[in-house]
């Protein structure tokens, strides 16, 4: 299992998933973005996350995504399947299926409906019964403020159980980053997932990124990680600030159908999002065409 962590690192785009007007998955377009987004030089593929709108998407969908991945994917490069579910039973079975399809990894979600929400002991028995059951590398996707996994429940998940190997850090930008970092061994794998401060996140010991802003900005993502690897952090900060603007239009609710609003003034067709995700406002839409037309002058 150490050696499928190893090759987890650097810049790992959360496709899109880009469906039909009537809600199905269109494997053209979704193809597509992967190409793109490997042609830039990411470092592996995830699939069925929040970008890609992972909690409508069932088991077998799931498993055709990652089996679009690895069709595109270079040998040695990874995919990480999302999983993201409302019990425990439910995550185990959506784990088991991505295995079965060729996942490198899982990320699995805290749980996230606010009535059952359980405490700091459930959040542990869910993520220990997953590594028990499935048995394959796991990153928890640590992006529900009413469910949060703080420092010492990731430490003791490392500690205790043998599959929880990683963290995708989304709650609470840089600093819940670096107290991740300083809360756990150095063994542990600390994601960034703060869009538009992936240099500083990156500089601070994050061991990649998982975030939506490398799927809309592939190249500048990548370049910032080779930066920081060879320490040009004046060119980083440089390609940082190019993204920060376009990334302030983009952030908030409906977060996918801005994405593939912004993809597609890019020139990248990334379809609908699946209903009720049906609707983007016309001043919503203005702010977001504003800040890709200043991205493109730069």
């Amino acid at each position: 299992m150490e050696n499928v962590m190893e090759k987890i690192y650097g810049m790992i785009p959360p496709i899109v998933t880009p469906f039909t007007e009537t809600g199905e998955i269109n494997e053209a377009l979704i193809e597509r973005e992967m190409d793109v987004c490997l042609q830039a030089g990411v470092h592996g593929i995830s699939v069925g996350g929040s970008t890609g709108e992972g909690p409508t998407l069932k088991d077998e969908e799931l498993v055709r995504l990652i089996g679009l991945a690895k069709k595109h994917l270079k040998p040695g490069q990874p995919v990480v399947c999302g999983v993201m579910r409302m019990c425990t039973q439910d995550a185990v079975r959506t784990g088991l299926a991505a295995k079965e399809a060729g996942a490198d990894a899982i990320m699995v979600t805290p749980t996230a409906y606010n009535a059952l929400v359980p405490n700091a002991e459930g959040m542990f028995d869910f993520y220990k019964t997953i590594s028990e059951k499935v048995q394959m590398p796991i990153i928890i996707y640590n992006v529900i403020p009413q469910n949060e996994i703080k420092p010492p429940l990731f430490k003791r998940l490392l500690e205790e159980t043998e599959y929880v190997r990683g963290i995708k850090q989304s709650v609470g930008s840089v600093p819940a980053l670096y107290a991740m970092k300083m809360g756990c061994p150095d063994t542990a794998k600390v994601f960034a997932a703060t869009d538009d401060m992936l240099a500083t996140c990156c500089e601070l010991g994050a061991a990649g990124a998982i975030s939506a802003s490398i799927a809309l900005f592939p190249r500048e993502s990548v370049e910032i990680w080779n930066c920081v690897q060879r320490g040009d952090r004046e060119r980083a900060a440089q390609l940082q600030a190019v993204m920060y603007y376009p990334w302030q239009a983009l952030a908030g609710n409906q977060f996918p159908i801005r994405l593939k609003y912004a993809l597609k003034l890019l020139g990248r067709d990334a379809g609908y999002c699946r209903s009720p995700i049906v609707y983007l406002p016309e001043d919503e839409k203005r702010k977001i065409e504003e800040a890709i037309q200043n991205y493109l002058k730069r």
